[in-house]
Parts: C-alpha cells; structure tokens; sequence
C-alpha cells in the first residue's frame, strides 16, 4: 500500500483529494501548520474508512516540510503521489506597483522553494518505488499574471517553470509530473471547479498521465 501526500490539507480541496485517493486504496499524509485541521480530517476521512494521519510542517519552514514528509513515508508507506496545493497567504497579492523585492521573499519560499523541497523530500521513494506522480495546482495568475495580485503572479510563474521542466527531466522515470490551472474561485456548486469535481480531475491526471498543464475549465477571455 502506498502513500498520498496532501501538502496543504484543508477542508475543501484537500479533503477531497484525500477522499478520492484513500478511496481508491492509498493511505493519506495531511500535510498542513494546524493540527486541529489535520484531526478534523483524519476524523472525517476516518469514517470514510480511509487511512489518513497528519503531519505539521510550514511550506516557508524546508526542515519542517522534509521531516514531515520523511515521517510520513516511514509510518504510512512510501508516497507515490504527492499534491502540492497550499492556499497563498493574501499579503502576496499586492499590485505590482507597490510591491519591492523584499515582498518577494515570501512568495518565492512558498511557491517555488516549497515544492522544491517536496520533491527532494519523496524523489529518493518514487525511484525505489519505480513509479510516482507529483501533481501542482495553481490559480491563473501561473499563466495570465495579474497586476493586482504580483506576489503570486511572478511565484506561481516560476513554480511553473520548475515543474515543466521537472516533466521533462523525470519523464523517462515512470514519474508524471502534472500542473492544474483552476481559473476561478472553488465553490461547491461550480461544475468544474468544485472540490470534488477538482479530486476526480487530479486523480484522472494520476492515473491516466495526460497532458502536463491542465485547466480545470477554459480562462475567461
């Protein structure tokens, strides 16, 4: 039995995702700062009869992050699945006139050191393993930046970077590497955008290995 990876474990994508990953037989690793989220959901997928436990790590604290995710595979299995999709802070979202280099400090930590430091952390268990999918999500400032929102336009884009280039150096290792776009809010009622509607694209990317860049649904003109 292996491992799915949620860093960024919430109660609407994250709960989803994990629904739909231990429904399909992975144990789960709730990955997140608050404890109390991480027993939230461990109760509730519980009843599901899904495996999960949680872990506490900060995506701007690396150590953190590597420890948590060492713990998991040795108490839960090796991962073969991680989800990298943490909710951005809203102070990264300045316009880009009043944002200076220091704003970037944070941003670039959360998004593009962040998920450097996860795939460090589960590579090594992917390649023993011979298989692995690492899966990314972003909003649309990833390929349409957005003046208002600066911090998260240039993070995401370089996050972007990273993982098209992860694809294509980790293609010939059985190991998918995959970003979705979700262009609008994730709201219950949004057919394509919806929690669980986003848990069933993410685990269809996981198992059928499509395209790299994905969209949830087309962006706005």
């Amino acid at each position: 039995m292996t491992t799915f990876a949620l860093v960024g474990a919430g109660p609407g994508l994250g709960l989803a995702a994990a629904r739909r990953f231990g429904a399909a037989g992975h144990r789960v690793a709730l990955v997140s700062r608050s404890i109390q989220h991480q027993d939230n959901l461990v109760a509730e997928l519980a009843r599901e009869n899904v495996h999960a436990r949680g872990f506490t790590a900060d995506v701007l604290d690396a150590g953190s992050l590597t420890t948590a995710l060492h713990e998991a595979a040795e108490t839960l299995g090796p991962i073969e699945i991680l989800q990298f999709s943490p909710v951005p802070r809203g102070d990264f979202m300045k316009p880009v006139l009043d944002t200076g280099a220091t704003d970037l400090d944070d941003p670039l930590a959360f998004s593009v050191k962040g998920p450097v430091t996860c795939v460090n952390a589960v590579l090594p268990g992917m390649r023993e393993l011979g298989r692995g999918t690492l899966l990314f999500v972003n909003g649309a400032s990833a390929v349409r930046p957005h003046p208002e929102r600066a911090g998260t336009s240039i993070a995401f884009a370089a996050e972007s970077a990273y993982v098209s280039m992860l694809h294509d150096a980790l293609a010939g290792e059985n190991i998918h590497v995959a970003q979705l776009i979700v262009p609008g809010a994730i709201r219950p009622d949004a057919e394509h955008s919806s929690p669980a509607a986003l848990a069933e694209r993410l685990y269809a990317i996981h198992s059928e290995r499509g395209a790299f860049l994905q969209y949830a649904e087309p962006l706005p003109a």
